[in-house]
């Protein structure tokens, strides 16, 4: 049993906290902000995450993890920090480091016995070092201390199985007798433990992303070549997936990445190779694909209705990925925006996000209390995320209900066929007129977006 301190109760924070004390730790989530806590203690949730609130009140209610607003408080028996603090995008792009300075301060003001300070919030490469310097100013003289670079890659709505199912394990630090103690921290896990330099853990976790970033705009760019040709990205998607050297993880095209982690972390990456004299081409082309995919939501829309002024439009779905609440970096942000530039008025219907959560990110946008009010008297729907109840739900009432049968798929959700034979006017990303296809020798026949 270890005494943990949780520095930042936001996505990252809040799950390995949960988490570590469902092994058995006494685990303490600090944050600064007041009425978060609050809601915590009354075992509210700040956030959308399955099966993490009924594991904070589990453990809450069997002693091992509690919430504070003090740094003294949470810091009095702790043996282990991990500072969980969001680093958003700067004005240049560059990672802000002002929530990871402030909370490592305060902890170094506060600390009487020896700690490790464990960083998982993604920071720029040298961050550890400087960590070093600031904790060895401010803490107190004869206090032993460590620093340890061991980023997360939890992926929200699935992030209590990733942290007891990680892929892998990075851990750097140069104390290498530190570095074994936060391995010892995750002995439930069977996979691959690298422990390397601080430098080189900091990179791997923005190198991670930028590449799945990566692999996602590669192949909307590839649904845009099929578009003009007469293939479809799913047929191809398909068959390169099947290629272990290529794999089909990150292969769907669809309206981009979004979210807290993609698109800051190729911007912050894009900032460092351009400030240390490198010239980051690819990261840029990724960066411009993934924007150009929900201009072409708009196109579509356009060429169909031939001017957006006063045309009502549906939004199904505001989250930037199903099973959270997360609407940072979101493509439905971005194309509600564009719409309302050309006069279009704009509604949603989302599962799980309610109207004080849209209205941080929306303006003038109604939310509709199911898809089918969202789809009456609508001109066109836009299915922006993949939610299981958009898949289940009644395609001919929405069909009937709608003032004209426009529908984009942005995630290819569909079969183009059945929706065509309902009566839309449908279009997907990089798939052709639904055609029947004869798959491969071994396959059976269906359609190519099966």
């Amino acid at each position: 049993m270890k005494k943990i301190c949780i520095v930042g109760t936001g996505y990252v924070g809040l799950v390995y906290g949960a988490c570590f004390a469902d092994h058995g730790n006494h685990v303490v989530c600090l944050d600064i902000d007041t009425a978060k806590i609050e809601r915590l203690k009354r075992g509210e949730m700040p956030i959308y995450e399955p099966g993490l609130a009924e594991m904070v009140v589990r453990n809450a209610s069997r002693g091992r993890l509690r919430f504070t607003t003090s740094y003294e408080e949470a810091f009095a028996e702790a043996e282990y920090a991990f500072i969980c603090v969001n680093t958003p995008s700067g004005y240049e792009g560059e990672a802000d480091m002002r929530s990871v300075r402030a909370a490592i301060g305060s902890l170094a003001d506060v600390v009487t016995r020896p700690i490790t300070i464990i960083n998982k919030s993604t920071v720029p490469i040298g961050t550890g070092d400087w960590m070093s310097t600031l904790v060895a100013r401010r803490i107190r003289p004869g206090v032993p201390f460590a620093i340890v670079s061991n980023p997360e890659f939890l992926r929200e709505g699935n992030a209590i199985h990733d942290f007891e199912n990680p892929d892998r394990i990075v851990i750097g630090s140069d104390d290498e007798d530190a570095a074994r103690r936060v391995a010892k921290l995750y002995d439930f896990a069977t996979c691959p433990i690298i422990l390397t330099d601080m430098r080189s853990a900091e990179m791997i976790k923005y190198a991670s992303n930028a590449f799945l970033a990566t692999k996602i705009s590669f192949i909307n760019e590839i649904a845009a070549i099929c578009e003009q040709l007469g293939a479809d990205v799913a047929a191809v998607s398909r068959g390169m997936g099947l290629d272990e050297r290529i794999g089909s993880k990150f292969l769907s095209a669809g309206l981009g990445w979004g979210g807290s982690c993609f698109p800051k972390d190729v911007r912050a990456l894009t900032h460092m190779a351009e400030i240390h004299g490198c010239h980051p081409q690819l990261l840029r082309a990724v960066m411009e694909i993934n924007r150009d995919q929900r201009r072409r939501v708009v196109k579509l829309l356009r060429d169909r209705l031939g001017s957006l002024q006063d045309a009502t439009i549906g939004l199904l779905g505001l989250a930037f990925k199903p099973n959270t609440d997360d609407m940072r970096e979101a493509a439905s942000v971005q194309i509600a925006h564009l719409l309302q530039a050309e006069g279009a008025v704009v509604r949603a219907y989302d599962p799980v996000i309610c109207n004080g959560k849209a209205d941080a990110h929306l303006l003038d946008v109604e939310l509709a209390p199911d898809p089918y009010e969202l789809a009456r008297d609508a001109d066109a729907l836009v299915l922006v995320t993949e939610w299981k109840e958009f898949r289940d739900m009644d395609r001919e009432r929405i069909r009937a209900l709608m003032r004209r049968p426009i529908f984009i798929d942005g995630r290819n959700m569909y079969k183009p066929i059945e929706m065509v034979e309902i009566g839309f006017d449908y279009a997907s990303i990089g798939r052709p007129t639904p055609q029947v296809l004869l798959e491969p020798i071994g396959g059976r026949i269906g359609s190519a977006a099966d």
